[in-house]
């Protein structure tokens, strides 16, 4: 290899490093390389100089110099930090949505945007959670695939029809009109119009017990997809369960409102009293009684009088199953 072969290697392979995430030392490289310092100072500023002269290429990319570590590192937009693929894969494996083969696979792929002594902190960090990984329960064979291929459904405005199965493990067929995806508490769930309803009240399917999905030729209403708005639906149903818009007010006396205002984001704060709040919050359908009852005697629900009564005769039929 010639001279100036081998100093173009050198500086690709320190370009690589820092493309990796890697904080690069200029006393460390000439030791690796058995160089002076000063040649290694001069292919860090030749990789400066790329990327000033090649701005329109590599954008705001930029070297970033640490004073106290002595340090460079390469700052680069859009580029995923060592901290934010720590908090990706945490969130990924909280979340169990998938099966432990696919969360290995996927934690793999993100390593390879971090060096290699980040790859060993995140090994680490997530040894014991990996091994003891349990992913719930699916019905189809790759529940991503499933996601991608509705979405798919969704941004060509297919009619569907689909082999599911219930609660109670009965199989049925369902004409549908896919109308958005959304993920919550450990499932993702397609939300759908279906065929023939007038009322056009959405539906909602567990992704991973779709065992089939037969694709029309047929479209459906671009106004469908333009009515539903998901991101709405997020802030104001609970567990996913399906029902009617309501306002609700009830108060609270729990240790820490925080947990209130993270759970329901449409909550207001009516009342600050001894002891406890008055909260107010809209939401969609069923699912705010779970919410509520799991909050014990921190709560005690004012308004809808409907949905006051339907929890006191929740508790009571709970209490009867220890008197029993």
């Amino acid at each position: 290899m010639g001279e100036s072969e081998e100093k173009r290697s050198r500086i690709l392979g320190i370009f690589f490093r820092m493309v990796k995430g890697e904080k690069i030392s200029i006393r460390k490289i000439s030791e690796e390389y058995e160089i002076s310092t000063k040649s290694v100072s001069r292919y860090v500023n030749e990789i400066k100089n790329f990327l000033a002269d090649y701005r329109e290429l590599v954008g705001n990319t930029s070297l970033e110099y640490f004073p106290k570590e002595k340090m460079y590192q390469l700052k680069v937009d859009g580029f995923l930090q060592s901290a934010e693929l720590v908090g990706l894969a945490k969130i990924l494996v909280g979340s169990r949505a998938l099966e432990k083969v696919k969360v290995l696979e996927i934690i793999q792929k993100l390593k390879e945007f971090t060096t290699t002594e980040d790859q060993k902190t995140l090994d680490r960090i997530l040894l014991k959670e990996l091994y003891h990984y349990e992913g719930v329960g699916h019905d189809c064979p790759d529940v991503l695939e499933r996601v991608w291929q509705l979405t798919n459904c969704i941004r060509e405005r297919k009619k569907l029809t689909i082999g599911y199965y219930k609660m109670n493990r009965e199989k049925v067929e369902r004409k549908i009109h896919p109308i958005a995806i959304i993920f919550s508490e450990y499932y993702f769930y397609l939300i759908a119009n279906k065929e023939g309803d007038l009322s056009q009240n959405p539906v909602y399917f567990r992704v991973d017990r779709i065992i089939s999905v037969m694709e029309h030729r047929t479209k459906f209403d671009e106004e469908e997809l333009r009515k539903f708005d998901e991101g709405e639906l997020r802030k104001k149903i609970q567990f996913m369960f399906p029902g009617e818009h309501q306002k609700i007010r009830f108060e609270f006396t729990g240790p820490s409102v925080q947990a209130v205002l993270d759970r329901l984001p449409t909550v207001k704060i009516l009342e600050k009293k001894k002891g406890g709040y008055v909260i107010e919050a809209e939401v969609y359908g069923d699912g705010i009684k779970m919410f509520l009852l799991s909050q014990g005697s921190w709560v005690k629900v004012q308004k809808p009088e409907k949905l006051a009564v339907e929890m006191e005769e929740e508790i009571t039929r709970m209490k009867e199953l220890y008197h029993s």
